[in-house]
This record gives structure tokens, C-alpha cells and sequence, in this order.
């Protein structure tokens, strides 16, 4: 499958069909507002789902080339993924962690486990050189052959508790496990060239590594099965006589946590183009099933399933943030809305998804559209996977402003792609609340009251685009329209960079949030979700309106069950 702006090509060849869908896409003014983004969930084209599904095509082996560790849990073990070409070795230390040290906090200088993606196979040499510097995270050193850096720590909730039951020969209870669903959470997974890492460009021509994450998706999922594996041999260590290995199905039920906080959120405004292809890739995806005009019966079949799975997935998802709250009681009161309606939908009617997601549109929560438009593409890979192809981009790639352009043309644009933008009262206190700034100490962006901390004024970044494009709309109203892009720019310099981004990423239409990143009622936790739900992340956990915990890989099968035949798809919205 081919893209090209609306028009998707079907088949091997273009020539095969071309299907016009731009009149079943949704605009970017109804996708990229903030409470939309901040509803979203998990897709076929989310890039966990992908990094799955090529693993198991291609049938990767998988090896535990090395597992050295005491009773303390102290020592280091690798874990070795082998596509077609090449090998991907995850170096595990693991370490004794006093309670008092364990922090989810980015300024933490000690973790239960740290971890590096190696390309390739390491050698004894670079283990022991691994070891002096991995542990340290931040402050160590790495090299081009490390391609992501990352640290987890144990669940407090959990971790003792399975512990003891497998030493005692026992299986954990599945209720204690659902209110938390991992043993360990990262806080962070670096890479892209990040403290010393290789660069992008140094595996952005592999295959396995074409979508965007592809890496730091394959780091997660092996610390997954690290984790696993650690915490059985721990209970062996702890009880030889007795202890137990974790059931196979309970094993499943545990992913991956993580902390992630306001860390994540400039990064939908810093990758424009980025963003842009993410939600296009998606976007084109729903319009294409909406476009199919008779489903089989096996395609609806697999949806009815998955519906029923629902519940238990929502029963599962645990938070004590009213927002979340909030959110999870309409999606269960949405859930039996779909329920009933699917009693007396009739799929032989023409276009049925495009009908139900009409109906959703009137009488379900932005979250239950939301979680519709994932549900309707799980049955239609063979026309959408393909799509995860066209979700990275070239940013290096620059585009020079044409300084020739008229004062008029560039209005024209503005009020074109940033309508939403001129019609916000910027003079307005609550408009102009917040500030966006990076903190000295761990160089991580911050979200300051604007009106509280006047000096933020100083060292404020270029993270509010509306309120840039409206200043500049402003001055440039100021002029004749005859008047030149570059006498513009020489006039007032300090539109350079948003005049860059207008003119670069205007006519991308799902390049922009359309919403006010500075409004004193923004809550940064909706462009956390965004992100996160293009992840592949479930289970949305905000512990303040800045900070999220999530879970991955829940249910997913393992490296040995992938290469031993597991359906890679159907262990999503598990119960």
C-alpha cells in the first residue's frame, strides 16, 4: 500500500485500485485538540504492535547468551534478539537497591536494574567497559555501538509479594497483580544519539528499525523478560526446594511500567513533520476501514470479540487521579452504550464502520470514539499495517524561507492552518499563563506560572506556537501587503522562528496541536497520553496532571513463545 495525500493505492501495484478516502478523514481541527489527544488509545500502527508483528514475520531467534546473578540479585545477564541481518544484544545490571535509594524521580542516581541495547554481540572487553558506565546512566559514557539507555526499578506494591509466593511454591493471586500489572517500570529509555548513543542516522535504513521506536521498543520488551526471568530465579535462589516458576498466563499479565513526565510533552511540538506522518499514518487508516464497504463475516467476528474484552481491560485499569476517574466511568457507561447498539446493528448494510463511527460521533465520549476508532482497525491489518511505513520522516532535512513571498500570501496562509490560533485571546491572563522552560540542574523541560515567576519571561521556550503565530500575524498586519518575507523578517527577527514553522508545516495539517499549550486550564498529561497511545502504551495512570504511569507489553507472548508460533495481535485489550 501507497500513500499519496488522500488518494490510497491498493495492492502490489498502484495501478491495481486507487481509493479516494479525503472525504472520510477526519479534519485536524477535530483530531488535534488537546481532549481528543489526551482520549486516545493504543492501535495496530502503535509502534510496540509493529516491533511484534515484524518480529514474529520474520521469524527473529532469541537467546539468553549470559545470566550471572546472586541471591542478592546482584550480577549481569544479556538477552540476544537476531533478525535476518544483524544482532541486538540487551546488557542487563542488575543491583541491590536499598529502599530508602528507589526514586522514579529524573534526578535519581541509583536504579534496581540498568540496561543498554548493544549492536551486536558484545565482547567480554566491552562488558566489563558496559559495566563502568551503564550503572551511572547520565553521567557515564557510551559509545556508537550502544543504541539506547535505560534503568528500571522494582514495583514496591508488588515485587516482595511474588517473590514470596513463587519461594513458596506458590502462583501470585491475579487480583493483587491487576491493581499494579508489572514488576518494574523504566523511567526512562534513551536513544537517537542521547547521552552517547548511536545517532538516528546511524540505523534509520535498517528495516527493523524504519518506523519510529523500533529500538527503544525492543529494549523495552526485552527488559520485560529480564525482569521475569530475574524475579524466578530470585525465588530459586531464596527457596531451592520449593519455589516455582510463574504460569505461563499469569507470566503474560505482567508488562512493563514507566514514569514519564513533562519530559515527553514539548515533543509533539518539536517534531512538527514527525507528528504530522504519526496521526496522518493513522488518520488514513480509520478513513480506509470506514471506506470498506461490505465486511466479511470473520472481520466481524474479531470485532464482536474484541468488544467483550472490553470490560475486564477497563476493570483493570486502576488510578486514583479524578480526571482518570472521571474518564474511566464514562468509557465504562460508553462500553455498554456500544454493547447494546451492537444487539441490533446490522453489518449488512453498507459501509457499516463508517455508520458506527457516525453514531459514536453523537452519542459516545471522546474517549469512546477514541477507543472505536482503534477497535474497528484490528481486523483490517491487511489493508492498514503498511501504513506504519510512512510514519518517520527526515528531519534534518531543512527548508529555506522564501524571503520573496508577500506580506499577503503569508496572511493568507495563516489564517488558512491557524485560524484556531488568531481567535484566542492572547490578552487574556489565562491565555497567557504558563511558561515553558528548561531547569538548570537536569536540563529537562519544566511548565511555570507565568504570572507567579515573571523572570520565566527570560528563559522561555519556543513551545507555545498559537501565541508566536498570533504576535507575528500582528506585526505583519502592521504592513503593506506588498511587503516581502524578507523585509519581514528584517523588520522584526523575532518571528524567524515561527514564520519557519508556518510556512514549513502549514500545509501539514496533523503537525499541529490546536490547542493552547499555555492556557492556565492545559493539562500537559493530554499530550503525555498522545505520545504514549502511539507507543502502544494501556492502562493510563496520571499521578498529577504532569506525570503519567503507564504499562506495556501487558499480555503480549514472550520472545520464545513469538519464534514458537504466538499470534503477535491477539493478546491486545486483554482481560
Amino acid at each position: 500500500m501507497l500513500n499519496s495525500g488522500n488518494i490510497i493505492y491498493l495492492g502490489a501495484k498502484p495501478i491495481n485500485r486507487i481509493v479516494d478516502i479525503s472525504n472520510l478523514k477526519r479534519s485536524a481541527d477535530k483530531v488535534m485538540r488537546l481532549d481528543r489527544m489526551g482520549s486516545m488509545h493504543q492501535s495496530r500502527l502503535s509502534f510496540l504492535r509493529q516491533f511484534l508483528r515484524r518480529a514474529s514475520k520474520q521469524n527473529w531467534k532469541f537467546n539468553r547468551d549470559l545470566f550471572e546473578i546472586d541471591a542478592r540479585g546482584l550480577g549481569t545477564a544479556l538477552y540476544r534478539l537476531s533478525t535476518p541481518l544483524r544482532d541486538y544484544t540487551l546488557v542487563c545490571f542488575s543491583h541491590d537497591l536499598p529502599d530508602e535509594m528507589r526514586s522514579d524521580r529524573v534526578i535519581a542516581s541509583a536504579w534496581d536494574a540498568t540496561f543498554t541495547l548493544y549492536d551486536g554481540r558484545p565482547s567480554v572487553d566491552d562488558i566489563k567497559r558496559l559495566n563502568q558506565h551503564v550503572p551511572y546512566q547520565e553521567e557515564g559514557r557510551l559509545t556508537q555501538n550502544e543504541l539506547c539507555l535505560s534503568r528500571a526499578n522494582r514495583s514496591v506494591r508488588l515485587w516482595d509479594y511474588v517473590l514470596n509466593r513463587l519461594a513458596e511454591g506458590k502462583q501470585p493471586n491475579l487480583d493483587r497483580i491487576k491493581d499494579v500489572g508489572y514488576l518494574m517500570r523504566t523511567t526512562a529509555v534513551y536513544g537517537s544519539g542521547k547521552f552517547g548513543t548511536a545517532d538516528r542516522r546511524v540505523v534509520e535504513n535498517r528495516e527493523e528499525a524504519n518506523s519510529p521506536f523500533q529500538l527503544e521498543m525492543m529494549t523495552v520488551y526485552l527488559i520485560r523478560t529480564f525482569v521475569m526471568d530475574l524475579i524466578e530465579h530470585l525465588a530459586e535462589m531464596k527457596n531451592p526446594e520449593r519455589a516455582v516458576k510463574l504460569d505461563g498466563a499469569i507470566r503474560r499479565s505482567f508488562g512493563v511500567g514507566n514514569s514519564t513526565g513533562l519530559g515527553m510533552a514539548p515533543f509533539l511540538i518539536n517534531h512538527p513533520r514527525l507528528i504530522h506522518n504519526w496521526f496522518e499514518a493513522k488518520e488514513n487508516a480509520i478513513a480506509t476501514v470506514k471506506n470498506v464497504k461490505d465486511a466479511t463475516q470473520t472481520e466481524i467476528s474479531k470485532f464482536k470479540e474484541l468488544v467483550t474484552r472490553l470490560k475486564p481491560h477497563l476493570k483493570a485499569w486502576q488510578s486514583e487521579h479524578p480526571v482518570q476517574i472521571r474518564k474511566n466511568l464514562i468509557l465504562k457507561r460508553d462500553i455498554g452504550k456500544l454493547e447494546v447498539k451492537l444487539e441490533n446493528f446490522s453489518f449488512n448494510l453498507n459501509y457499516p464502520w463508517k455508520l458506527l463511527c457516525d453514531w459514536s460521533e453523537v452519542e459516545l465520549s471522546t474517549e469512546g470514539q477514541e477507543m472505536l476508532n482503534s477497535l474497528i482497525l484490528e481486523p483490517y491489518g491487511h489493508l492498514i499495517d503498511t501504513f506504519g511505513d510512512e510514519m518517520s520522516c527526515d528531519e534534518t532535512k531543512l527548508f529555506p524561507i522564501n524571503g520573496d513571498m508577500t506580506i499577503a500570501d503569508v496572511k493568507s496562509t495563516i489564517e488558512k492552518y491557524y485560524g484556531w490560533a488568531l481567535a484566542i485571546d492572547w490578552s487574556d491572563p489565562n491565555c497567557d499563563a504558563r511558561a515553558w522552560y528548561t531547569s538548570e540542574e537536569k536540563l529537562e523541560p519544566r511548565l511555570g506560572e507565568r504570572y507567579e515567576m515573571p523572570e520565566l519571561n527570560e528563559y522561555e521556550q519556543a513551545l507555545q506556537p498559537g501565541r508566536d503565530i498570533a504576535r507575528a500575524y500582528k506585526d505583519l498586519c502592521g504592513l503593506e501587503t506588498n511587503t516581502t518575507m524578507a523585509d519581514f523578517l528584517n523588520t522584526y527577527p523575532k518571528h524567524r522562528h515561527i514564520m519557519r514553522r508556518c510556512l514549513t508545516c502549514g500545509e501539514l495539517p496533523f503537525s499541529e496541536i490546536r490547542d493552547n499549550t499555555i492556557d492556565s486550564s492545559m493539562l500537559p498529561i493530554d499530550m503525555l497520553r498522545a505520545k504514549l497511545s502511539f507507543f502502544g502504551a494501556c492502562h493510563f495512570d496520571p499521578r498529577s496532571d504532569r506525570w503519567v504511569r503507564i504499562n506495556m507489553f501487558k499480555g503480549a507472548p514472550f520472545p520464545d513463545e513469538l519464534s514458537s508460533g504466538s499470534n503477535p495481535e491477539n493478546w491486545i485489550w486483554a482481560p
